[in-house]
């Protein structure tokens, strides 16, 4: 299931720097910029209130661990024993932090 949304309108336009793999000494950074393999949490949703909702219906909310599979051509995350493929757009509005292995 791709949810993509074109075109997304953000309720906040935060623009978080891209750290390294979203490295430890970052707060929060977008879930696009996070690297395969990693494991994070998500902090907050930065979409309209339609589409935060139907992020977490899809089980994408906050404090949600998601494992990010593979990145092109889509997203895919995997979350509740399901995988999710989001767009690059929708997934620069989901600001996760790295999980300590």
């Amino acid at each position: 299931m791709a949810l993509t949304l074109s075109p997304l309108k953000k309720a906040n336009s935060i623009r978080a720097k891209a750290p390294e793999a979203c490295c430890p000494e970052a707060a929060t950074c977008p879930l696009s910029t996070v690297a395969a393999g990693t494991v994070v949490c998500i902090k907050q949703l930065i979409a309209q209130p339609d589409v935060v909702d139907r992020l977490r219906e899809m089980g994408l909310g906050e404090q949600q661990r998601v494992r990010l599979v593979s990145r092109h051509p889509s997203l895919i995350c995997q979350v509740c024993n399901a995988r999710v493929a989001l767009s690059e757009e929708l997934a620069e509005s989901i600001l996760v932090e790295p999980i300590a292995c």
